[in-house]
């Protein structure tokens, strides 16, 4: 599938296991090895001291610079060379590594063992920033939590704490109480900001885990996944066509612009053609008092509303050399139109200047994806979207809470959108915010990850909202299509929002009972059947789209099973031409919990008639 750099997957390391002989596990007493760790040992450190000491656990060396990296780690940490001797006879026995000391092994162990030792050393700290933490300092503080959790495991209490107050205090503490240094609590008033108090109408909402809204049925009586087991998301198809770096943009000619939306209009000319089994399409421009098909892209002549009276159709190049003409929907009993739509019509055109339209041919929907390895179990699946975050505060209670739900559910794959800190808060247009967007977003990144690696191991994926940063990865849209071998096949975008596109947005669009009343079922499936992430021409002003790349990366592979669609209309679960659809909705919606959603899936083998892999779908309040 296609995607963009932005999209994060975390996976579990892999380890090869050689066992270490028996003698080497005990060589010299732990007292020495407490001693030798305490007071680092003084004098010159040469490569033979370290080889002696090394060769007492059996532990050998695999390469000529080995020995002149053993020696740099001593000198750069501090350390003697019976104190390296002991780390890493801990290190390789605790991994499982062999006795043969390689260059990796070396960088390994200096990356997890010494560069933490280091991490440690008390640094004097500027008090005007106590309360903001970054991402180098937060797994300092995981770790100082954990020592200080187990002295106090050994520590007798005083009398004084064992008394329990017969008062009732003034204020009552909250039943969910964190540890100043616990990763939820980064996200306290103070750590972001320094006047926010949580979100009152947040906290005091009603209907906490209801369905609002559902597809299919649930199998069993909860919804429950397998935690990632066996589960590993990837980009579909082959590397090359997946936007994975950045590049330079911010220049495009207009002659380029043209190409590409040429190339789409020939591209879907073809599909139309062969489908319908028209004949040759002829010119808008001349006149033609027989009916005949014309091909081209649906325009409006103004920069107002489109409606009936304002359409007109871009020709083709090939056959109308790009012309323009009006259009006379009247005899048409149904349609449904927006900027940028690619149809083949049949009508009139008498007098050259306006065409009556009689017939009206849409696009056709791409195949569906045929995965060829075997059918594997059920899955689980969460989405969410943002803002994380409610309008009046900057404590993430709600993404508190759906990590509490992750954990719960454990679902084997996690989707979560942005924007994780809405740039349009009153704090962040305020200016208040003690550490920049780049920061809150790392800071999320660990909340998620450290709150969830404990007991669950689901496959996170992120998608932030690129705009907000600095610099960004066009197209702006910024879609993206994942595929799960074991889940199915699933394709998501942020481009399905109500002041971007909707796809098309809806006070653009001309409709005369098209035969679909719902229009979210219009929008999603001028999406499916126009075979493109953003089908809207032009594109919205605040959206800056490089059509080169656009072409490239932003149409649909093939028809997915599952299209989410964010947007800040309404949610919704729905099947479009055999895509089940859904917009789990905001996590937040002003001062108020919102929604998430949730899918279970489970491919079948691929005989006789296809069946959705989508068993149920569930949007749920937070």
């Amino acid at each position: 599938m296609r995607g963009h750099a932005s999209c994060l997957i975390r996976r579990a390391p892999a380890h090869s296991p050689s066992p270490l002989p028996s003698s080497a596990a005990v060589s010299r007493p732990r007292g020495l090895f407490a001693a030798a760790m305490a007071e680092p040992e003084q004098g010159p450190v040469s490569a033979e001291a370290v080889l002696r000491e090394l060769a007492l656990f059996e532990l050998g060396c695999q390469g000529q610079d080995v020995p002149a990296k053993l020696v740099e780690l001593c000198l750069t940490h501090g350390l003697g060379p019976v104190a390296l001797a002991n780390e890493l006879l801990a290190f390789v026995t605790s991994k499982d590594l062999g006795t043969q000391l390689s260059a990796d092994v070396l960088d390994a162990f200096e990356h997890e063992l010494l560069a933490k030792r280091s991490s440690r050393v008390p640094r004097k700290r500027d008090n005007r920033y106590s309360g903001l933490h970054d991402i180098h300092s937060l797994q300092e503080l995981l770790d100082e939590e954990e020592e200080d959790e187990l002295l106090d495991a050994y520590t007798t209490p005083s009398k004084g704490s064992q008394k329990r107050s017969n008062s009732t205090p003034e204020t009552p503490r909250p039943k969910r109480t964190l540890s100043s240094r616990s990763p939820y609590a980064l996200f306290s008033p103070n750590s972001f900001s320094p006047s926010v108090t949580p979100s009152q109408k947040y906290t005091s909402r009603s209907s906490r885990g209801e369905v609002v809204a559902s597809f299919g049925s649930v199998q069993g009586p909860s919804w429950s996944g397998r935690g990632g087991a066996g589960c590993t998301p990837k980009l579909f198809g082959v590397p090359e066509e997946n936007l994975t770096k950045s590049y330079k943009f911010m220049f495009q000619k207009a002659l380029d612009v043209r190409e590409v939306l040429s190339w789409r209009i020939e591209e879907l000319g073809d599909v139309l053609k062969n489908h319908h089994h028209l004949e040759e399409f002829a010119s808008v421009l001349l006149p033609a008092q027989e009916p005949v098909t014309v091909l081209g892209q649906i325009g409006c002549d103004s920069n107002g509303k489109l409606n009936a009276k304002s359409v007109v159709l871009e020709g083709d190049r090939e056959h109308s050399s790009g012309g323009q003409i009006p259009l006379d929907l009247s005899e048409l009993k149904e349609y449904s139109l927006f900027p940028g739509q690619i149809v083949a019509l049949e009508g009139t055109n008498s007098t050259g200047r306006m065409m009556v339209v009689s017939k009206l041919y849409e696009g056709v929907p791409l195949p569906f994806h045929t995965p060829t390895e075997p059918a594997p179990e059920q899955r689980m699946v969460l989405v969410a979207c943002g803002p994380y975050t409610t309008s009046d505060s900057i404590a993430f209670d709600p993404l508190t809470d759906l990590i509490e739900v992750i954990v719960r559910d454990r679902p084997d794959v996690c989707v979560l959108f942005g924007p994780f800190l809405d740039a349009k808060h009153e704090q962040v247009e305020n200016c208040q915010l003690l550490g920049s967007f780049a920061e809150v977003f790392k800071l999320c990144l660990k909340m998620i990850i450290e709150g969830t690696r404990s007991s669950v191991d689901s496959r996170l994926i992120f998608v932030p909202q690129l705009p907000v940063f600095p610099s960004f990865l066009p197209p702006a849209p910024a879609p993206s299509s994942s595929s799960c071998p074991r889940c199915g096949t699933c394709t998501t975008t942020t481009s399905t929002r109500s002041r971007r596109s909707s796809a098309p947005s809806c006070p653009r669009t001309t409709d005369r009972s098209s035969g679909i009343s719902d229009r979210f079922t219009r929008i999603l499936k001028h999406v499916l059947t126009q075979r493109s992430y953003y089908p809207l021409y032009p594109p919205s002003e605040e959206l800056n789209v490089d059509y080169e790349s656009f072409y490239s990366y932003a149409s649909l592979p093939v028809t997915p099973d599952v299209l989410v669609a964010p947007s800040e209309l309404r949610y919704f679960v729905k099947d479009v031409l055999g895509c089940v659809c859904i917009n789990p909705g905001r996590l937040t919606k002003g001062q108020v919990g919102g929604t998430y959603g949730r899918l279970y899936l489970q491919r079948e083998d691929a005989q006789g008639e296809r069946k959705s892999p989508c068993v149920a779908a569930q949007v749920v309040k937070i």
